[in-house]
């Protein structure tokens, strides 16, 4: 093997026409799916058993991929390598199951052995691969194209861009599956109980708030004195105070950042009135929300706290970053 001298702009150059390879490669399915690709998703949607997906070599690989995202996301699924199949593994498949088969070239010789088993208990054959006019495709129930005009491969021989484009197919069966199941956060769950994405589905804002008279509200009639609230956001210890009105009707909320931002104007902080530093629209959440979900809230609006309330007006919790970190779900 002769090694080739590169420059770095060469080497970045083969780096991005890679990327517009594989990326044009997804682009062109769109092109492709249609009545096939609908007919594939009611299969499955339909499938009373699971979906074994088989391939070889690369393609195995990919399918391996795709039976764990089918999995996760509600479609009951298992790669079965094609070369053991025909060694007792095929028993696994039964009259209720489906196959989804992935090959570019339709011609795997492995894979092709275990057709006839296919077709002798009537199972749906989904064929995944680059020729259309492939043994695999004319065996196959419903066929989805995933030919691609070359490899990313400078020689047009490694499996990149086909590669790519299967996993993509596959993750757009996987995607319209789970919506057409109408797959919940709290479905995803029970299939990722752990790690910070299953922590975050786990627990829900009312779970981690706090209430009560831990909670930092102080009316603002009576607290009207910029200085008496950040007296009270020191005693609270929690970053902020939520402001009131009699009615016990939400009208603001001092924090921590308020407090600086006031004090960097220069105002002298004794005669600052409560109002002119105070968030007059603060961001709620429902205490039945996931805490997943104050995350996202915080995250998107750079604040560390949320008011808990069921319905925006009276305030029953605070949720802060803190409460989230703790859980392990931020």
């Amino acid at each position: 093997m002769q090694e080739l001298l590169m420059g770095n702009e060469q080497i970045l150059k083969l780096a991005t026409d890679v990327f517009d390879i594989e990326a044009n490669s997804i682009l062109e399915l769109k092109n492709r799916i249609g009545s096939s690709f609908e007919k594939a998703i009611e299969i499955l949607y339909n499938c009373k058993g699971r979906t074994i997906i088989t391939g070889m070599g690369k393609s195995g690989l990919i399918g391996k991929k795709i039976a764990a995202t089918l999995s996760s996301t509600g479609t009951p699924s298992y790669f079965l390598h094609p070369a053991e199949s025909t060694h007792g593994d095929s028993g696994i498949i039964t009259r209720d199951d489906v196959v989804i088969a992935i090959s570019n070239s339709g011609e795997t010789a492995e894979l092709l052995r275990l057709l006839p088993l296919i077709k002798r208990f009537n199972v749906k054959l989904i064929g995944m691969t680059g020729k259309t006019n492939s043994t695999l495709a004319r065996m196959s129930d419903v066929v989805l194209d995933i030919s691609v005009e070359r490899e990313a491969c400078p020689l047009n021989k490694a499996p990149t861009a086909s590669t790519t484009a299967t996993l993509a197919m596959g993750d757009a069966l996987a995607v319209c599956l789970l919506k057409k199941r109408g797959f919940s956060e709290e479905d995803f769950l029970v299939f990722h109980p752990s790690g910070a994405l299953g922590k975050g589905l786990l627990y829900h804002v009312r779970d981690l708030m706090s209430s009560g008279d831990s909670m930092p509200v102080i009316n603002l009639e009576k607290a009207s004195r910029f200085i008496d609230v950040v007296n009270f956001v020191s005693e609270k210890k929690l970053g902020c105070a939520i402001l009131t009105n009699s009615k016990n009707e939400i009208q603001g909320i001092l924090t921590d950042g308020d407090i600086r931002r006031a004090i960097l104007k220069g105002q002298d902080i004794n005669l600052m009135r409560t109002e002119e530093a105070m968030t007059k629209t603060p961001k709620t959440i429902k205490s039945d929300e996931l805490a997943a979900k104050a995350l996202s809230i915080m995250e998107k609006y750079s604040i560390t706290s949320a008011i808990v309330s069921d319905d925006g007006i009276t305030p029953i919790g605070l949720i802060h970053i803190h409460d989230l970190l703790k859980a392990g779900v931020a």
